[in-house]
């Protein structure tokens, strides 16, 4: 008998809380890696990171980009999250807010783009078909390269 109850508790809980799981933000597509592998808190503080991070505030661009990804496919998610908000931001306006990034920060945002880009669903509609930082973004690959 108890032992039925903990089962319904537990398929009740799992469907509840997958339910809150958000794998679109804002038109940025979350890559299930990135959002099954996390729990609802960091869920939550991710899409708050990519939200602030659409409205062009440098702070949480910084905190996305050493945003925990778990290593492997989950980060490779995490790079594709950012090629989206640099196109949809617009290369110009993400380059500005890259100004106040460590050095630190730059080197493992150029190596979440190359990952994003390679791995990411970037062609998708047409929309960019480049592979590599200097093809897709020149402009944001001239200032990071500095």
């Amino acid at each position: 008998m108890y032992e039925a109850i903990k089962i319904i508790l537990f398929i009740t809980a799992t469907i509840t809380f997958s339910g809150c799981i958000k794998n679109e933000v804002q038109g940025i597509e979350i890559g299930h890696n990135l959002y099954d592998t996390q729990g609802y808190s960091k869920n939550k503080e991710l899409i708050n990171l990519i939200k602030q991070s659409l409205k062009k505030d440098e702070k949480s661009l910084a905190k996305l980009i050493n945003f925990w990804c778990g290593g492997g496919a989950s980060c490779y998610d995490l790079g594709f999250v950012i090629t989206q908000i640099i196109s949809k931001v617009g290369e110009d306006e993400f380059a500005i807010m890259t100004n106040k990034l460590s050095t630190d920060d730059k080197t493992m945002l150029v190596a979440l783009i190359g990952a994003g880009l390679e791995y990411g669903d970037n062609n998708k509609d047409n929309k960019m078909d480049e592979t590599t930082i200097d093809k897709a973004f020149p402009k944001l690959n001239a200032i990071l390269g500095k």
